[in-house]
């Protein structure tokens, strides 16, 4: 995908962005995540791992998305780790969800921030995200690492901006 904006809904226009493209390949260790959750902020995730952007098999795309670059979300999904701390936030969200009671699906946002680690050099936004899966890593006695809770989350739609 190039810098330019990028949009997976089937009936949005993409266009091209002003994004500064650089001279060097960006940083990947400096990020946000904005879920929706209970605290509204930024949340303290470790990890993201981004699906494969394709166009899924089947899909109708209008002819002049095409030609501008929409991609339709695959059957991938949108992986988040972070330390677990004892909040229930996403444990919440991941069992309202399995018990048919999903609070409207949000919109989650990742920001990528430059070596200043203030100004956003590149942003994804995943839209009508919905958990699919929860998991902790292992407990083990004889390791004295971190325990990480990783969410898997579903999605409609993915823009970059």
């Amino acid at each position: 995908m190039s810098p330019s904006k990028r949009s997976s809904s089937p009936t949005s226009a993409s266009s091209s962005s002003d994004a500064a493209v650089r001279d060097r390949p960006l940083g990947r260790s400096n990020f946000v995540v904005q879920w929706g959750g209970a605290s509204a902020g930024a949340q303290g995730f470790a990890e993201v791992i981004f699906p494969r952007f394709a166009v899924a098999a089947g899909t109708t795309v209008p002819d002049s998305a095409t030609r501008e670059g929409a991609v339709v979300a695959s059957a991938d999904h949108l992986v988040l780790r972070r330390g677990a701390t004892g909040a229930l936030d996403l444990y919440d969200w991941w069992d309202r969800t399995r018990h048919g009671q999903a609070p409207r699906r949000r919109v989650v946002t990742v920001r990528l921030l430059g070596a200043d680690r203030r100004s956003i050099v590149m942003t994804w936004r995943f839209r009508n995200a919905r958990p699919v899966s929860l998991a902790y890593s292992p407990l083990l006695a004889m390791d004295a690492g971190v325990l990480m809770e990783t969410i898997e989350i579903a999605f409609d739609a993915v823009e970059m901006v």
